[in-house]
């Protein structure tokens, strides 16, 4: 009920951590980039609990150096899915009472998606996620949907009222699971 613009600029942007599209890993260590943009250097058991938050703490140490393994330039050492889940993880290294994660969990399969959104969901309460995501699977379990179409708010509501109200929500729900499912040979 208070008008964004009443907050200082400063503390609204500490109280947000963001992951969008565009991803960036510096040339440090993993630590180091966990790290990025905090006053001190994050502690070893720290770094741990944030990649164990992302279903990250087993590839991390795995790594030939963990936590010190030196990052080649965006990360290019690392898979796809795991640099979205470094910058996931660097962002809750603020300890943001908003998250917002725009596509962020894009370059994982599902199984790893639902694992760290399972995770998340321990992280995260009592604060406020914002997900933004064109794979149901991402927001089903969210408080609160809004489907968007050529920018415009089309159906608002929680999976279960979306899926009984047969719009866009459902649409693209049976388009993704009948899909998957007819793959899998669960059809006939």
């Amino acid at each position: 009920g208070r008008d964004l613009r009443e907050y200082a600029l400063a503390g609204l942007r500490r109280s947000v951590g963001f992951v969008g599209q565009d991803l960036f890993l510096f040339s440090e260590t993993v630590e180091q980039n966990l790290g990025w943009g905090m006053e001190d250097a994050i502690p070893r058991d720290v770094a741990l609990e944030l990649t164990r938050s992302v279903a990250l703490d087993g590839e991390i140490e795995r790594l030939p150096q963990g936590f010190s393994t030196l990052l080649g330039e965006r990360g290019v050492n690392l898979s796809g899915g795991q640099r979205q889940r470094m910058t996931i993880a660097r962002a809750l290294a603020k300890r943001p009472s908003v998250l917002i994660l725009d596509d962020a969990l894009s370059a994982v399969d599902t199984y790893t998606e639902e694992e760290i959104l399972s995770r998340l969901r321990t992280v995260m309460r009592q604060r406020t996620a914002i997900i933004v995501s064109h794979r149901v699977s991402t927001v089903r379990d969210a408080d609160q949907i809004l489907v968007l179409e050529h920018g415009d708010i089309v159906e608002q509501g929680n999976h279960r009222e979306l899926l009984t109200r047969g719009g866009a929500y459902a649409t693209l729900y049976n388009a993704q699971f009948a899909g998957a499912a007819t793959y899998y040979g669960m059809l006939a």
